[in-house]
């Protein structure tokens, strides 16, 4: 049997719906209407979006719709991961909502 030494399949030892050579973003969103923020991790950011204001998620359906107020980009899975932990932790959440405060600031100066 001969291997194929294709790079352009999808490295097939990869869990199911990870890439290789993918970028790995790290999210906050804020609920328009309650006190919620959301931190997640993927690696497909529009769509991830989408699924949170469509009702899509479990976890968020209840809060939507959603604004983004933090994106982080990683190229390292482990590296994004620590990333959502620490925005998470209670610290993390803090400097989320300093930001979401500030955000929502400058849109009402807009």
């Amino acid at each position: 049997m001969k291997i194929s030494q294709d790079t352009t399949l999808e490295n097939p030892c990869l869990p199911a719906g990870r890439r290789a050579g993918m970028n790995y973003y790290v999210y906050a969103i804020k609920s328009t209407f309650k006190n919620y923020i959301y931190v997640g991790l993927t690696q497909d950011l529009e769509r991830r979006l989408l699924r949170h204001n469509n009702g899509r998620e479990k976890t968020t359906k209840p809060y939507k719709p959603y604004n983004l107020i933090h994106v982080e980009i990683s190229s390292d899975r482990n590296e994004a991961r620590k990333l959502e932990k620490y925005f998470k932790s209670g610290y993390g959440k803090e400097i989320l909502s300093e930001l979401a405060d500030v955000a929502k600031l400058v849109d009402a100066q807009a």
